[in-house]
């Protein structure tokens, strides 16, 4: 899996605080940006966290590239609807030689039908295309598995809604490590902005999931 920011909202932390200001300002967002020192950014970042009012988190955006994840995942990801999505399209981009992706629990006695598995799809899948099937029809036979690669921009308000969801040790195994990266990545760049970004029992000290929790919780409160 590879994941790697290659655009962003300039200053984002200063962008938020500037559009949060302006709600109560005479000033224009231009000026109010000059004006905004990092102490003014971390105290209109840390009232509009503890009031709830997130809407100006919605100004400032990433873009992610990712790469080597599996069809499985992106089904997933692109359940976060409040995104823009590219995708590597199966019917364009030949599958004579598919990549996949193994889950980490498949190994021993089950990794090797898996693996024949994959290289029986891969020989039919080339046969049919030998055949003259068109690569969009040949593709049905394709598999979860299969390797894929997305362009992904989400504003900052989708993203702790995405980091609260699929960072959680109830999440898939997979998204929750696409998760974990990209929240790693926002924070180089906007550490601030993402300084109470994850799951509920990390940062807000209740667990969503309730009865049906990981227990991650408890140990921390005991």
């Amino acid at each position: 899996m590879r994941v790697q920011i290659i655009a962003h909202t300039p200053e984002p932390e200063q962008t938020v605080a500037a559009a949060a200001k302006l709600c109560y300002s005479q000033a224009g967002a231009e000026e109010l940006m000059e004006r905004l020192s990092q102490s003014d950014v971390d105290r209109l970042l840390s009232r509009l966290e503890q009031s709830g009012h997130l809407s100006p988190f919605e100004h400032a955006s990433f873009t992610f590239s990712i790469e080597g994840v599996s069809r499985t995942l992106s089904h997933q990801l692109v359940r976060h609807r409040i995104a823009s999505y590219s995708q590597q399209s199966q019917r364009y981009v030949s599958q004579l030689q598919f990549g996949y992706v193994t889950p980490p629990s498949v190994k021993g006695e089950a990794l090797a039908i898996f693996t024949e598995q994959m290289e029986s799809l891969q020989e039919a899948y080339n046969k049919l295309v030998s055949l003259g099937i068109p690569q969009e029809d040949a593709r049905y036979l394709l598999p979860n598995a299969a390797e894929t690669k997305l362009v992904a921009t989400f504003n900052c308000r989708s993203l702790y809604n995405f980091f609260e969801l699929r960072c959680c040790q109830r999440a898939q195994w997979e998204i929750r490590a696409l998760a974990c990266r990209m929240l790693d990545e926002v924070r180089q760049i906007a550490p601030r902005l993402f300084l109470h970004a994850g799951p509920t029992c990390i940062v807000q000290n209740y667990c969503r999931e309730g009865e049906h929790g990981c227990g991650r919780l408890r140990a921390r409160s005991n």
